[in-house]
């Protein structure tokens, strides 16, 4: 096992990772911005080290700085989080080429997945039920051929897509010239890779996922599924496991498929398979994302399982204590993202300094989060802030519950998306898990 780790990553998935790492026994490393120079994740960190100014560009994502942060302090290995350089295939080729174990799958692995036209040739080929779609689009003129034979509406995606990123919902012929442009152009900045392809737009649809633990011995085990159709603008809201809209059987045929999913790439440590389900239930590969999710907490608390730990273990060799007969999904857990932005004002990002806090707390209520009453929220990274889950017995008891702590979250100097994840769980549709990703454009649930 290691003895020392480095995070490289800031805010609450730093915390997360350094307090597993410190129940480990492990010795922990922060890097961090001059901007978050007084975060928790510098303070908690048993050594810490500034590697550039506030810019990402300069600090979270120089590989150069981090890889030569991680050779001063002599750590054995290095923790991504999610975000910035999580899904890098060229920042986990250089730890290993530095002898620095990156904990989560390799480079080779991740540049395999995150084409997603490669991805989804693969699945279809392995037994994996894929959205019926194109493969890579030259120009125009092929996406127009291609969206005639699918038929509309289609969805144009970004081949090294991610985050919502270089997608476009395409109704007719007129849009698609323009869509297609502005898609490309997106991806071309956000990924350096503008390629495109198209699949046929599934409405209306649930987003379900699946998480996976996968050692080097080749064990495969799924922590349950979750539901992720609360989203906006294709990022996500509020994930719940298990879904409200998946039974017995088609769970197992998710794992299933799942499994064969992992099984056919080889994959090693955390991920997650994500999937289309529509009003018949058919479910769609959609991608497969090589790294830690946000939302991981909500399958921690209904299997028992630290994602986290199993992914610095699994990173050192050590083989899967469980098969998955021995996974138990145990109640229901709700994870609503608290993001500093104004729901009022198109969720525009809120930066700056929080006078005061009171967080929730009581049985079944966890919190992830980096922020203290006097942080200053800088403008440079994701509004995101804190993570409020609940878990209880029942799904409805556990909807009960985020109410009441979303009631006793107070957060004084900016606006936040508190209101309105409590009108989110409100919502008769919600509460009846009558929803599906289309949900917050069809519905005003703040009723102004």
């Amino acid at each position: 096992m290691f003895t020392k780790l480095l995070i490289a990553n800031r805010g609450e998935i730093a915390v997360r990772i350094i307090r597993a790492c410190k129940e480990m026994g492990i010795r922990t490393v922060a890097v961090y911005s001059k901007a978050d120079a007084e975060s928790i994740h510098v303070a908690l960190a048993d050594e810490a080290i500034c590697i550039g100014e506030a810019a990402a560009k300069d600090s979270y994502l120089n590989q150069e700085r981090i890889i030569s942060a991680a050779i001063a302090s002599k750590a054995q290995a290095i923790h991504p989080g999610y975000g910035f350089l999580a899904e890098n295939a060229s920042f986990a080729k250089l730890c290993k080429k530095y002898g620095i174990a990156f904990v989560g799958p390799s480079g080779e692995l991740i540049d395999r997945m995150g084409d997603k036209d490669a991805a989804r040739r693969l699945m279809k080929a392995s037994g994996v039920p894929i959205i019926p779609g194109s493969g890579i689009l030259e120009n125009v003129d092929e996406a127009k051929k291609a969206a005639k034979e699918i038929g509309y509406p289609v969805m144009l995606k970004a081949s090294a897509g991610g985050g919502g990123k270089g997608i476009r919902l395409v109704k007719t012929e007129d849009e698609l010239e323009q869509a297609f442009k502005t898609a490309s152009s997106e991806a071309q900045q956000a990924f350096g890779d503008g390629r495109m392809y198209m699949e046929k737009y599934i409405y209306p649809a649930k987003h379900i996922e699946v998480q996976l633990l996968c050692d080097e011995q080749g064990h495969v085990v799924c922590l349950g599924e979750r539901e992720c159709s609360i989203q906006r603008n294709n990022q996500k809201l509020i994930e719940e496991s298990p879904s409200p809209g998946v039974t017995k059987e088609k769970r197992a045929e998710l794992f299933e498929a799942a499994t064969k999913a992992a099984k056919a790439v080889g994959y090693v440590n955390a991920g997650t398979v994500e999937f289309l389900m529509d009003r018949d239930k058919n479910f769609y590969f959609m991608e497969m994302n090589t790294r830690l999710q946000v939302e991981h907490p909500v399958s921690e608390l209904v299997t028992g399982k630290d994602i986290v730990k199993w992914q610095i273990r699994i990173a050192a060799g050590v083989e899967l204590d469980c098969t998955q007969a021995d996974i138990k999904v145990r109640g229901a857990a709700i994870e609503c993202r608290i993001n500093a932005e104004d729901p009022r004002h198109n969720f525009r990002p809120c930066p700056g300094k929080i006078k005061s806090l009171h967080v929730p707390g009581g049985f079944g209520v966890r919190i992830d989060s980096a922020v203290y009453a006097g942080y200053q929220i800088p403008p440079y990274y994701d509004s995101m802030i804190a993570k409020l889950l609940v878990k209880a017995p029942t799904r409805d008891e556990a909807i009960k519950k985020m109410r009441v702590a979303l009631s006793e979250f107070i957060i004084e100097g900016v606006e936040t998306n508190i209101d309105f994840q409590l009108c989110l769980l409100k919502d008769e549709d919600f509460e009846a898990g009558n929803f599906d990703i289309g949900f917050l454009n069809r519905k005003n649930v703040m009723g102004e």
